[in-house]
C-alpha cells in the first residue's frame, strides 16, 4: 500500500511562487543613489583625519555597517584596530560605548543589572554598556565563556534579558570587536556559534613603509599620538536617520537570480557539495560555512553595490569580500592546519572552482 496517493485531478493547482531575487521593492532612483555616495563619501573622510592606509578595513566596516552586521577585526597589537573601529562610531551621531574585555568581565557588567532602591522598596533595572548603537568590544577573545554568551544573544536577537525582563538594544545596532591572535595566555577561543554571528571578519596587515612615513608625518603635524575624535568636528558626522536610510537602500538593490545562485553554490562548496565540488576538500575542511554565509554574501553584495553607486548587484561584489565573510566560518581539519593550510587559501580554490555567472 503506497503511503502517499497519486493527487487528485480536481486539486486546484498551486501558483509558483517567485524566487526572493525576483521579489522586487520600490527601485531606488538616482536621488537615493546620490544621497547614499554623499553619506558614505563623509563617513570616508573622516577616516583620512585618524587613519592611514588600511584602506581594506575602512571599506570592511563601512560595507558591514550599511550591510547592518557585526564585524570582528583581528591583526597583531598596534595597527589601529581600536582607532579605525572609533573613527567608524564616531563618524555616525549615535550612541558609542568601548568595552575592555578581561577575564573577569561578568555578563552583569555587559548587560546590565538590577538593583534594590530601598527608598522605592523596588528593584531598578541599570542597563549596560552594551545598549548603545555602537559597541566596541576589545579583545574579545580575552572574555570568558559566560560574558560570550551575553553577547551572542545581544548580537543574535538584538535584545539582552536582565532579570528576567527582555530590554530592546537601540537600532541600528552595530558590534565591532578586536582580537588579537598571537596571544594566548588569559584568551578564550570564541565560540563557533558567536563567531558565525560576525557578517564579516576583517585581517589587517602591516603598513608600507610609506604608509608609515605619513603617519609619523600625520602625528608629528596632529601633536599627538592619538586622535581627539571630539575635534574633528560635526561636518562629516551622519544622523541615525542616515544610517536607517543607507541600510534599507541597500536591501533595494537588485540582485538577480542568477548572482543568488552563484552565493549559494560559493558556500555549498565549502561543505564539499555543490555543482563544482572541489576534489580533496573532505581532507582539508572540517565543517563548511552555514547559510548564514550565503546571507551575509547577499547583504554585503547590495551594500557594496549602493556604496559603488549601482542599484544592481554585479558578480564582483560577491567576490570582493569573499574571504570576510567566510574565512572564520571554515573550520580547517588538523592535517590542513599541520600543512600551514589557511582558510583564505581555501576560499581561493572556491573562487577559481565556480564559475563566475
Amino acid at each position: 500500500m503506497a503511503l502517499f496517493s497519486a493527487q487528485s485531478q480536481n486539486t486546484i493547482p498551486q501558483p509558483k511562487l517567485p524566487s526572493p531575487a525576483s521579489r522586487q521593492k520600490t527601485p531606488l532612483s538616482r536621488e537615493d543613489l546620490n544621497r547614499s555616495g554623499e553619506l558614505v563619501g563623509r563617513i570616508r573622510s573622516r577616516f583620512t583625519h585618524t587613519l592611514v592606509g588600511q584602506d581594506n578595513l575602512r571599506d570592511s566596516l563601512i560595507v558591514t555597517l550599511v550591510a547592518a552586521g557585526h564585524i570582528l577585526i583581528e591583526s597583531v597589537p598596534g595597527l589601529a584596530k581600536t582607532t579605525a573601529a572609533q573613527t567608524l562610531a564616531t563618524s555616525v551621531s549615535g550612541t558609542f560605548k568601548r568595552v575592555q574585555c578581561t577575564p573577569d568581565l561578568m555578563p552583569s557588567d555587559l548587560v546590565g543589572t538590577q538593583v534594590f532602591d530601598f527608598s522605592a522598596q523596588k528593584f531598578t533595572t541599570i542597563i549596560g554598556p552594551i545598549h548603545a548603537n555602537f559597541v566596541l568590544l576589545d579583545e574579545i577573545n580575552r572574555s570568558n565563556a559566560k560574558t560570550q554568551s551575553a553577547m551572542l544573544e545581544a548580537m543574535s536577537e538584538g535584545n539582552t534579558t536582565i532579570g528576567g525582563e527582555r530590554i530592546s538594544l537601540p537600532k541600528p545596532f552595530m558590534v565591532i570587536a578586536t582580537q588579537n591572535p598571537i596571544e594566548e595566555e588569559g584568551t578564550y577561543n570564541l565560540p563557533e556559534a558567536q563567531m558565525d554571528r560576525f557578517m564579516m571578519k576583517a585581517q589587517m596587515t602591516y603598513p608600507t613603509s610609506e604608509e608609515e612615513e605619513r603617519m609619523l608625518h600625520m602625528l608629528a603635524k596632529r601633536g599627538s599620538d592619538t586622535p581627539d575624535l571630539k575635534q574633528l568636528g560635526q561636518e562629516d558626522v551622519i544622523s541615525i536617520a542616515d544610517v536607517e536610510f543607507l541600510r534599507e537602500a541597500s536591501r533595494r538593490v537588485h540582485i538577480s537570480d542568477s548572482i543568488v545562485e552563484y552565493a549559494v553554490d560559493l558556500v555549498a562548496t565549502s561543505r564539499g557539495a555543490g555543482k563544482h565540488p572541489i576534489q580533496g576538500l573532505a581532507s582539508l575542511v572540517r565543517l563548511g560555512a552555514s547559510p548564514r554565509a550565503s546571507i551575509a554574501l547577499v547583504r554585503i553584495a547590495q551594500a557594496n553595490a549602493l556604496i559603488a553607486g549601482r542599484d544592481y548587484v554585479i558578480p564582483e561584489d560577491v567576490k570582493l569580500f569573499a574571504h570576510e565573510v567566510l574565512r572564520h566560518r571554515i573550520l580547517l581539519t588538523f592535517e590542513a592546519l599541520a600543512d600551514d593550510v589557511s582558510s583564505d587559501q581555501v576560499i581561493d580554490s572556491m573562487l577559481q572552482a565556480v564559475p563566475v555567472p
